[in-house]
């Protein structure tokens, strides 16, 4: 049983840093907006049910700060990196019209 733990921890420990080390091959540009953009996306999927007036000010607010001109700016990165495949890849996780 030990042995499974350790074998799991591992495979976890090895998956989280390729997904790390992956992000780290990326443009400034773009990792800059894939933290700001995936900060968008957790605060979009945030709104409290039942609705609470002071959760969704914050919620409200945190998405006017991470949200707004992210359709723009992806389809900008998606011009300047069109022949970069990795590049690409990640930014394809993403929805064009969220604004």
């Amino acid at each position: 049983m030990r042995l499974m733990v350790s074998v799991v921890f591992v495979l976890v420990c090895l998956g989280a840093s390729s997904a790390i080390a992956a992000e780290e091959k990326l443009p400034t540009d773009v990792a800059k907006f894939v933290a700001k953009r995936e900060g968008c996306d957790h605060f979009r999927g945030e709104m409290p049910d039942p609705p609470d007036k002071q959760r969704m000010r914050e919620v409200n607010q945190e998405i006017r700060k991470l949200c707004t001109g992210t359709d723009k700016k992806l389809a900008q990165l998606k011009r300047k990196y069109a022949n970069n495949p990795v590049v690409m890849q990640r930014l394809s996780e993403f929805e064009e019209k969220i604004e």
